[in-house]
Order: structure tokens, then C-alpha cells, then sequence
């Protein structure tokens, strides 16, 4: 039976008050395919039984792919202390430090995770507030345009189309001016790039790896926007900095990225971590909480939130975002996974998950029917070229027990037969040969 809070009376005084006749009309924009579907468990049933029918319906849920699929969102290893760590009471009972000065376990927790993504990306500042890497580069955006009170963003093609389509959904009523220039090559093209930049630019915005597995090294462009007086936003794989050059090192003024990467599970999309860090010069609009360090009147340590911008601690028009939160539970393991692995062991990692994308790349480049692009280096994504539409081939291979990738077809014009292929630490040599055994199958019926 679904429970519902609410009286029947109560319903029908809701349902008038916002002017519609049923909550059925209430749901009416939502194509029926779209909305929620009930588990129908059946009626008088022990917990044992129940349980076992929510088991048979989560088996349904493909657990048993091998993953090649990124995009964006990767199937890394989390070590099993991460799930023990953050999972001790102390941590998962708080939601937020509404008393701040009261909560030094989770003041402490944020400023550990805020130094930990410092590290990571070369920059002065973190904060612990953004919901994924899409909210985290709109974000960014807008502290750009506050910064520089110029209205012109310009956006390299490279960018998740994801986060784009996040950014023009968030911006759709402001009046900012977008310009969009292509990858050539699997490279930033400078030339489209600096021929848009001028006195009214913002901001420039780059990724790196880009959504084609892409590796760039964009300090020229970085200087370009600079010399006019634009910020440069990069959005960052966070584990690929384990080998990568930082946005710090490039000279980037706001780092934004995913960081599912850093311990949080797939999870059907989510709860995920918006990351970002930026210089030191910007860190009065950067939004959300930030946590500093200092000691009290006795000379020891303690932890405060230094700033907060947040509708919910000033006035409401003077926030620099209404729609950022606390990620703390999702920090918290970011951080536990960081602190678990250490600098070396990061390296490592990154080291690894690239030596297996070579070794896929090799071996998928001898498939019949299969291009590897090698115009880019990359870090553990890449793009093969099929002699099939890539979106059926995807859908094949799934019968064969392997998510093949991400068809790019469904994101860009032109490339029907485009796949892009990620590679993690967990994919073995045995599954990387017998997934191009499988994809040559299905090239060749």
C-alpha cells in the first residue's frame, strides 16, 4: 500500500489551492513511460520473501556488464575502508553543521577535503558545496562573470555536453552571450578560440581530458584569454591529475570537475560531488561554505566557516548561489579515498588506468572493422572509429555481456560510428581481450 501523509480532505484542499483537479492532472506533462512505476510487491508477505523479490528486480538491472562505459562518470575501484570510514555514525547522523563553531568534526572533515582537492589541482582555494561536475562549471561561469562583470563566455566543443546542456539550463534567462568553437583534431582550436576572444569575454572554458579522452596542455590559451582580461575555467578529471599537468600549472583561474571518481560509487547517477578550487584572488565569490583553520582564545586549533555566501547566512540577492548545498557525506569519502591512497599511491592509479588504455588501445586497433583515433594522447578514454553505427553495436554487445562504450552519435552530428571507450584500473587483460574478441563478432555478422 503506498503511503501517503495526508487525508483525503487535505489532498483536495492542496489540489484547489494550486488549481488543478487531481494529482493525475498535476503529473499530466510527464509522459506516462517517464513517471515512476510501482515494485508491485505482492500483498502479506514475510521480509525474507519481500526481500527476495527487491533482489530479483535490482538482477535486472544489468550488474553483470563488464564496464567500458565513461563519459564522464567512471567505474573505479573503492577500496573497502572508504564504505567502513564514512559509514561510523558520527558521520552519516549530520547533515549539515547548522552550529558551526559546535560541529569541529565536520568543520574538520571539510577542511580536509578542501586541502586534499588544493593538492590535487594546484590551486589556492577549495570549497565543499556543488553538487556534480555540471552545477560546479555553471557555477564557475557565473563567478566569472561577477568577477570580471563581462557577459561573453566562450566554450570549447570539447566541454561534457552534459555540463554544457546544465549550463545553457541554469543561464536560459540571463543575458550572457555564448560562442561555441569546434575540436579539431581532437585538440582545442586555438584559431576559433582567439578569434573570439576579445574586451567582452569572461571567461573561456576548456576541458581536460575532454569528453573525447583528449589530453591538451591549454597554458597558450590561458594566456590569450588573460591578455584580455578573461578568467579561464577548466573542468578536470580529478584522478587523472595523478599524471596530468594541473589547472595550477597551466595557470587556471577556477578549476571545476566530477568527483565521482574520488570513492563515490556509480549509483545510478548519483548522489555525486561538484569540485572546485580557485585562485586565492577569488575566493569571495566563490559559492558556497569554506572552512579555515585558526585557533581559539586559548591557543588551540579549531575549525570556522571562513565564509558564507549562502542565501541561507545572508540576504537572499546577495548570495552568490541559491542552488548550491552541503557535500559533505559525498566530500567525506572523496577525502577518505584521497587519504587512503596518498600521493604516491594517486600517481599510481593514474599510471595504471593509463597503461591499461594503451594496452585496449592496441588491442581493439587490430579489430577488423575497428579505427583507434590517434591524433590526441589520452588518459584512460578514447574514441574508436567502427564500420557500423556505433549505437547498434553498443546495443549488441550488451547481449554479450559488455557496456561497449558511449556512441557519440547521440551527442554529436556526424559521428554515427564514433564509440568512445573508457578504461579503469578494474578492467583486467582478460576482459579487455575477450571485449574485442566480442566487438569483432559483432562487426564481422
Amino acid at each position: 500500500m503506498t503511503y501517503i501523509p495526508h487525508t483525503k480532505e487535505e489532498t483536495r484542499e492542496m489540489l484547489d489551492i494550486i488549481g488543478v483537479s487531481s494529482i493525475e492532472e498535476l503529473f499530466k506533462d510527464i509522459k506516462p513511460d517517464l513517471r515512476p512505476k510501482s515494485f508491485d510487491i505482492p500483498k502479506n508477505r514475510s521480509e525474507i520473501e519481500v526481500i527476495r523479490h527487491m533482489q530479483e528486480l535490482a538482477s535486472k538491472n544489468a550488474a553483470h556488464l563488464t564496464n567500458f562505459l565513461g563519459a564522464g562518470f567512471y567505474d573505479h575501484y573503492i577500496p573497502a575502508a572508504v564504505d567502513a570510514i564514512t559509514s561510523r555514525p558520527e558521520f552519516y547522523t549530520a547533515y549539515t553543521p547548522y552550529q558551526s563553531e559546535s560541529s569541529q568534526g565536520w568543520l574538520q572533515s571539510i577542511y580536509e577535503y578542501q586541502s586534499a582537492i588544493c593538492e590535487l589541482t594546484g590551486l589556492d582555494c577549495a570549497n565543499a558545496s556543488l553538487y556534480d561536475g555540471g552545477t560546479a562549471l555553471y557555477e564557475a561561469a557565473m563567478m566569472a562573470i561577477r568577477i570580471t562583470g563581462k557577459t561573453r563566455i566562450i566554450m570549447d566543443s570539447g566541454v561534457n555536453l552534459i555540463y554544457r546542456t546544465m549550463l545553457y539550463t541554469y543561464t536560459s534567462n540571463l543575458n550572457i552571450e555564448f560562442v561555441e568553437t569546434p575540436v579539431v583534431h581532437g585538440q582545442s582550436s586555438r584559431e576559433q578560440i582567439y578569434k573570439h576572444i576579445d574586451e567582452r569575454t569572461a571567461a573561456v572554458i576548456v576541458q581536460n581530458p575532454n569528453f573525447f579522452g583528449a589530453i591538451d596542455d591549454h597554458s597558450d590559451i590561458i594566456e590569450k584569454a588573460h591578455s584580455f582580461g578573461a578568467l579561464a575555467i577548466m573542468s578536470v578529471y580529478p584522478l587523472s591529475l595523478g599524471v596530468l599537468k594541473t589547472p595550477g600549472e597551466m595557470n587556471v583561474d577556477i578549476a571545476t570537475g566530477e568527483g565521482q571518481s574520488l570513492g563515490i560509487p556509480l549509483s545510478f547517477g548519483g548522489p555525486y560531488l561538484g569540485v572546485m578550487a580557485c585562485k586565492k584572488d577569488f575566493v569571495r565569490k566563490m559559492p558556497g561554505r569554506i572552512v579555515g583553520a585558526t585557533v581559539d582564545k586559548d591557543g588551540k586549533r579549531g575549525f570556522v566557516l571562513t565564509l558564507q555566501a549562502r542565501e541561507q547566512h545572508i540576504r537572499r540577492e546577495r548570495a552568490t548561489s541559491n542552488i548550491c548545498s552541503n557535500e559533505a557525506l559525498c566530500a567525506l569519502r572523496a577525502s577518505v579515498y584521497v587519504s587512503l591512497l596518498g600521493k604516491e599511491g594517486i600517481i599510481e592509479l593514474a599510471r595504471l588506468n593509463h597503461r591499461k588504455s594503451e594496452f585496449a588501445k592496441d588491442i581493439l586497433g587490430r579489430v577488423s572493422g575497428v579505427e583507434v583515433k590517434r591524433s590526441s594522447p589520452t588518459f584512460n578514454e578514447f574514441t574508436l572509429i567502427l564500420n557500423k553505427n556505433a549505437d547498434v553495436v553498443a546495443q549488441k554487445m550488451i547481449d554479450k555481456g559488455f557496456a561497449a562504450g558511449f556512441p557519440l552519435g547521440r551527442f554529436y552530428k556526424g559521428m554515427n560510428r564514433y564509440l568512445l571507450v573508457a578504461v579503469t584500473e578494474k578492467r583486467t587483460k582478460e576482459e579487455i581481450e575477450k571485449f574485442a574478441e566480442a566487438l569483432e563478432k559483432v562487426l564481422c555478422d
